[in-house]
C-alpha cells in the first residue's frame, strides 16, 4: 500500500511529507516523479489532479479531496468510481465563521462609512440597526453554513436558511429548493452564499436573484456576502448591483477565476470588501492529521467518514 499525491497547486511535496511523517512505513509520493511504483498506490490525495493520475494508478481504493469542496476534483476527466472523501476540519470551520460573523457586523456597524470619513478627516456618526433588526440569509447549510448560521444567531440576528434538504432543528425557519427560493429572497436583508459549486448553482446568484432580495430592510437595502465558490455568482451581475445601488455592499471572497483579473469591473464597484480567497485558510497539520486518521481507520475496516454524494456533487 502507499499514498500518491496529485496537486496542481505546488503544495504536493508538502502534503507527501505530512503523510510520510504519519505512515513511515508506507511510501507517500508525487504523482510524476521517478521511481513510483503506481500499482502499489492505494490513497490519493488530490487538488486539480493530473487526469494521468487515474490511468497510472490503476488500484486506487480511496480519493481524498484537498479543500472543502469537491467541485475541483467530480469534472476531471477519467475520475474513477471511487469513494471520495471531503474534508471537514474544525479549524476551517472555525475560521469560516469568523469570516462570515466579520463581513454581517462590517456591514451592521457601517465599517465602511467610518472609514470612508477617516480618510477624509471627517467626524460622521452615523446609526446603525440592532441586530435584531437584521434578517441574515444562509445559503447552504451544510457543516459551514450550520456553523455561521448558531454564532449569527447567537449574536441576535434573525437568521433563516435555504438549501437542497431540510435540516431539521437547525433554524426556526427554513426553505427547502427551488420554489422556495423567492421567499426565502424577500425575507433576507444580508445574504450568506456558503453553497457548492454543482450544476444546480453554478451562475445561481445574478441579477434575477440579487434583484428578489429585500428592499425593506434596516440597512437601506441588500448586502451580499460570498464565501463559498465563486462560480456560484455572476461576478458582472454583483458588480452591476453595487454601481446601481441595488446592493448597498458586499463582501466577496471566492471568485470564478483567481487571481482576479485586473478587467474585473469587481475592483471599481463601491461598497464591497474583497479577500483572496482567504475565509477558511487551514492548518495543513490539521487536515493531514485528518486524513491519516481516516486511511487508518479504512484499514482497520472501519467505514469512511464524510464521503461525497456523487449525485448531489459534494
Amino acid at each position: 500500500m502507499s499514498i500518491i499525491v496529485s496537486a496542481s497547486n505546488g503544495l504536493a511535496d508538502a502534503w507527501a511529507q505530512r503523510m510520510q511523517s504519519r505512515f513511515p512505513d508506507t511510501d507517500a509520493n508525487v504523482f510524476g516523479d521517478a521511481n513510483v511504483d503506481y500499482e502499489a498506490c492505494r490513497f490519493l490525495l488530490a487538488w486539480k489532479p493530473d487526469p494521468d493520475v487515474f490511468t497510472a494508478c490503476k488500484n486506487l481504493e480511496v480519493i481524498f479531496s484537498l479543500g472543502a469542496g469537491v467541485d475541483h476534483l467530480l469534472d476531471v476527466e477519467g475520475l474513477p468510481n471511487l469513494p471520495i472523501v471531503r474534508i471537514v476540519d474544525e479549524d476551517l470551520t472555525t475560521r469560516m465563521t469568523e469570516w462570515v460573523v466579520l463581513q454581517v457586523l462590517l456591514h451592521q456597524r457601517q465599517q465602511l462609512h467610518y472609514l470612508r470619513a477617516q480618510a477624509g478627516n471627517q467626524w460622521l456618526p452615523r446609526s446603525h440597526p440592532a441586530a435584531r433588526h437584521l434578517r441574515v440569509g444562509i445559503m447552504g447549510l451544510g457543516e459551514l453554513g450550520s456553523a455561521s448560521a448558531k454564532a449569527l444567531c447567537a449574536l441576535g440576528f434573525q437568521v433563516h436558511g435555504w438549501s437542497r434538504s431540510r435540516k431539521r432543528g437547525l433554524l426556526s425557519t427554513e426553505y427547502v429548493g427551488p420554489d422556495q427560493l423567492q421567499p426565502f429572497l424577500s425575507q433576507t436583508d444580508v445574504l450568506v452564499n456558503l453553497l457548492p459549486l454543482t450544476q444546480q448553482t453554478r451562475h445561481l446568484v445574478d441579477t434575477q436573484v440579487l434583484g428578489a432580495l429585500a428592499q425593506d430592510g434596516a440597512l437601506g437595502g441588500p448586502i451580499y456576502i460570498n464565501a463559498g465558490r465563486g462560480g456560484t455568482q455572476v461576478e458582472a451581475d454583483v458588480a452591476a448591483a453595487l454601481q446601481s445601488g441595488q446592493l448597498v455592499g458586499a463582501s466577496i471572497d471566492v471568485f470564478e477565476q483567481e487571481p482576479l483579473p485586473q478587467t474585473s469591473p469587481l475592483w471599481s464597484a463601491p461598497n464591497l470588501i474583497m479577500t483572496p480567497h482567504t475565509a477558511a485558510e487551514s492548518n495543513p497539520e490539521a487536515l493531514s492529521d485528518y486524513i491519516a486518521n481516516q486511511i487508518s481507520a479504512y484499514r482497520q475496516g472501519l467505514p469512511l467518514k464524510n464521503l461525497v454524494d456523487s449525485q448531489a456533487s459534494y
